[in-house]
């Protein structure tokens, strides 16, 4: 079965990016959290059996750290 792929946009409370990209990177699931410039401060990779299992990694793993303020989600529709 093919695995579904998703982008995340986040922003963070001042100062806190590094720890939110450092606490993204190796949690299941996520296969990348990058610092960027412009209106968002990480962009984390996600890949997940369907958009269920995308959806529960947004609100499980990465909207219950600590510095987080706002996440959107791109799920990808042809990989």
């Amino acid at each position: 079965m093919a695995q579904r792929k998703a982008y995340v946009l986040i922003q963070v409370h001042a100062g806190k990016a590094e720890e939110v990209a450092g606490a993204l990177r190796g949690k299941p699931g996520i296969t990348a959290a990058d610092l960027v410039t412009g209106p968002h401060d990480v962009i984390a990779v996600l890949q997940g059996a369907d958009a269920d299992a995308i959806a529960r990694i947004v609100v499980n793993e990465i909207q219950a750290i600590k510095g987080i303020q706002h996440t959107i989600t791109y799920m990808v529709i042809n990989d």
